[in-house]
């Protein structure tokens, strides 16, 4: 008799309270690490809209989706040249998940992330659900396989479409060569995830300062994002004094990227880099200190 699906999750991350665990420490008895991610994907116009803003007349779904898709589209030629400029006026690097297609479609976009130095990250190879890729070890492969092609590097993360995995997917990225994954936001530090087929540690990403969640799905007002990220800094950095933290903020060009968001997100910017022991760091990096921590505390 087969397992039932989900059977095994628990057994992925045992709990662990972060009261109760082997300390953590930052350099410079830091306390807070920022994590920045820019999501980019590529919505076929033939097919259904992954999101939507505009809900169809009449409550008939019709194709192609003009609308919806061009709302997409509008983050990738316009949207994201402005979270680019951010970042970099602020001398602050990000983790670049992208769907593997959005190196030849977007080749643009994903040239002017590399040479902004940003981490590559696997966002799947399209924007679609992973209960809905067929062969999942393929697609993970042939999104890896784009990016090295294009960075001459293979991609350390993984973020899935929508945060979807099904009880495999942690297997297949491991056996890849995948060393972490933003699914599980599960913590405020870094988890070890168990696999038989290799180390997978699970990075702190963010549903709650995650621009889809706040402008698409709950549809708060253009400065959510803003009011939201000062509080959720404000208690991550009182926690940082007794044990570090991540906070991870998540935007996507077509929604962070509008002229009506762009302003609060360079300001919340602004306010988490006003204070002392703050780093600001991409996936991989916070991957390799954690994996030391791990190994120091093992000694």
């Amino acid at each position: 008799m087969s397992n039932p699906v989900g059977a095994g999750v628990r057994a992925r991350a045992p709990y662990r309270s972060i009261v109760n665990r082997p300390p953590l420490a930052l350099p410079g008895g830091a306390r807070v690490v920022v994590w920045n991610i820019v999501n980019v994907e590529v919505w076929e116009p033939t097919g259904a809209m992954p999101r939507a803003v505009l809900s169809p007349p009449m409550g008939s779904p019709l194709l192609p989706d003009i609308p919806n898709w061009s709302w997409h589209e509008y983050g990738m030629r316009v949207g994201f040249w402005r979270i680019l400029e951010a970042l970099g006026d602020r001398k602050m690097k990000a983790s670049f998940a992208l769907n593997g297609a959005t190196c030849r479609i977007y080749e643009e976009v994903c040239t002017a992330a590399l040479n902004a130095g940003w981490e590559f990250m696997g966002h799947g190879l399209v924007q679609r659900p992973m209960h809905k890729v067929e062969d999942q070890l393929g697609a993970i492969r042939e999104t890896m396989e784009e990016i090295r092609r294009f960075t001459g590097k293979a991609p350390r993360g993984w973020e899935s479409p929508g945060l979807t995995e099904t009880d495999d997917t942690i297997d297949h990225l491991a056996e890849c060569g995948i060393e972490y994954v933003a699914d599980w936001v599960l913590d405020d530090q870094p988890v070890s995830l168990h696999s038989p087929k290799g180390p997978m540690t699970s990075i702190p990403y963010t549903v709650e300062l995650n621009d889809v969640v706040i402008s698409a799905v709950q549809q708060h007002p253009s400065d959510e994002m803003l009011k939201r990220g000062k509080a959720q800094f404000d208690r991550l950095y009182k926690d940082g004094a007794k044990a570090p933290r991540v906070m991870a903020i998540s935007v996507h060009p077509y929604l962070s990227g509008v002229p009506h968001r762009i302003g609060y997100l360079e300001q919340l910017y602004d306010y988490v880099l006003g204070h002392e022991g703050v780093l600001v760091w991409t996936g991989e990096q916070i991957l390799d200190w954690f994996l030391a921590q791990q190994t120091a505390t093992a000694r």
